[in-house]
């Protein structure tokens, strides 16, 4: 459950376990706290609540009593009544039964508890992937809202593919990569996990196998999981995905599309060559395999640009490309984009319309403004340096402190350092101990569930003092968790 953001009052004539009763009863009663739901430990609940134990304690027993909550060993304490379902003739729905029975999966409990985690204050986050507060363009984007042709802005709903203007100035953008698109092969999207939603709606069958490099950020997420389709992960080396397996596994798993990132992949940080992206698209138009090819860091390049993308290189319509200017521009926005074949994007676009009928009308104006004008260019390059002086000093301090501990790779560009260590640690207590300290990271297991040996670093959220003192209480809880020395 979320945590509670209510506190007893301390200075009132009611004592705080009547308080509590009350407050807790409100939330059952009002079906906030439905039946079959859990509730926190009674350790939790008292931080929560900011009060003693005993005082947990008293509480809860009232409300055993009064048939509300039960508490059994090994399984919790949970909601088993409300007030209504003690008087009506026939029991209220138990809505964590519908939850279970969701065809959505939710994430799995690591990636909810940094979920949980990132909303807190207090620890260093080393391996949130996004943009710290200090380096997004707040001033720039009040500038937006000043331009003299503000009378373009359309405060209603655009049409199934989103802004027209936007998709004309994503296309002129993306001819600098090489790609030919136009605004008739481009939909709009709220974000590039929008984009990976549709898709796995609108494109492959039940029971398909999704082709993806392994580790992979589609671990994470259950897109295609939750719409029937099967992960099948394929080796990385240091030119990206291997390609040599794909034509075998396709018949044998009923291969319906591979998924990508070839630029500064999430979350290894490895940037593909150009002669594996010939190669993949080669075997792709040899095997009928469509790509997602999901570019969302391409920009974020810091040493030299990256080879041309699959989608340039594409001329059978392969290729789906997916962009988007969350990492690179503002996360708030969610905005992003798909270029496909039309009868794809007329699809796609047919299905956006059943779920959000478009997305941010206010987001699609701010972003067109920022292509057509060069506010984005010249914003890349400042942010470029920004990432390269945090990258190198994130680099620097692994090597004062991490060199007898893990080894790792230089990225080109991206946000993300694939931190393997040396000797065999468990990521998942690593995690729980580095939340004791708080610091807040991102194991390998998110990623892949078999790999217990590595971490994701990341150097674009955290500042430089936050990432000094945090890499170096990670090296002292893994020299303390090698020892045995678990506190």
């Amino acid at each position: 459950m979320a945590e509670i953001d209510w506190r007893p009052q301390k200075n009132s004539i009611v004592s705080l376990h009547q308080q509590i009763i009350a407050y807790m009863k409100a939330k059952i009663q009002q079906g906030e706290w439905t039946i079959g739901m859990k509730l926190p430990s009674q350790r939790d609940l008292a931080r929560q609540f900011q009060v003693n134990r005993s005082t947990i304690i008293t509480a809860l027993e009232e409300l055993a009593a009064d048939g509300l909550i039960e508490a059994k060993v090994g399984s919790g304490t949970r909601v088993i009544n409300n007030t209504w379902s003690l008087l009506a003739a026939t029991p209220p729905p138990d809505w964590i039964h519908y939850v279970k029975s969701s065809i959505h999966q939710p994430n799995i409990s690591i990636i909810q508890e940094i979920n949980k985690a990132e909303t807190d204050p207090r620890f260093i986050r080393l391996g949130t992937g996004e943009l710290a507060p200090s380096l997004l363009p707040k001033k720039q984007m009040e500038q937006t809202f000043q331009f003299s042709d503000l009378q373009s802005l359309s405060l209603g709903y655009t049409e199934p593919k989103g802004s027209l203007a936007l998709r004309q100035a994503v296309s002129t953008y993306l001819q600098s990569k090489g790609i030919h698109a136009s605004s008739e092969s481009i939909l709009i999207v709220s974000g590039g996990l929008q984009a990976l939603q549709l898709l796995s709606l609108g494109l492959v069958k039940r029971g398909s196998t999704i082709f993806h490099e392994t580790p992979s950020y589609l671990n994470s997420i259950h897109a295609f999981q939750s719409a029937g389709m099967n992960l099948f992960g394929l080796p990385l080396d240091e030119e990206g995905i291997t390609y040599h397996a794909i034509s075998r596994l396709k018949k044998q798993r009923k291969g319906g599309l591979l998924y990508t990132i070839p630029n500064f992949h999430n979350p290894t940080g490895i940037l593909m060559s150009d002669k594996r992206r010939q190669e993949l698209l080669q075997i792709s138009q040899m095997e009928s395999l469509p790509i997602i090819e999901d570019d969302v860091y391409g920009d974020l390049w810091l040493d030299s640009p990256p080879p041309r993308p699959l989608k340039a290189l594409d001329t059978q319509g392969n290729i789906l490309y997916i962009g988007s200017m969350s990492k690179s521009l503002s996360p708030g926005l969610r905005i992003g984009w798909i270029v496909g074949p039309e009868p794809v994007i007329e699809h796609l676009a047919d299905i956006k319309m059943q779920t959000d009928y478009g997305s941010s009308t206010l987001s699609q104006f701010v972003v067109e403004k920022w292509l057509s004008s060069g506010m984005y260019v010249d914003y890349l390059k400042e942010i470029k340096a920004e990432l390269r002086l945090k990258r190198d000093f994130t680099l620097a301090l692994l090597t004062t402190y991490f060199s007898d501990l893990a080894t790792w790779n230089t990225p080109q560009g991206g946000f993300y350092i694939w931190l393997k260590l040396k000797q065999n640690h468990s990521s998942r207590k690593l995690f729980d101990l580095a939340l004791k300290k708080g610091i807040l990271l991102n194991p390998g297991i998110v990623y892949d569930k078999t790999d217990d040996q590595h971490l994701r670093i990341s150097y674009s959220y955290a500042s430089m003092d936050e990432l000094e003192r945090g890499l170096i209480t990670l090296a002292q809880v893994i020299k303390r968790e090698a020892k045995g020395r678990f506190y």
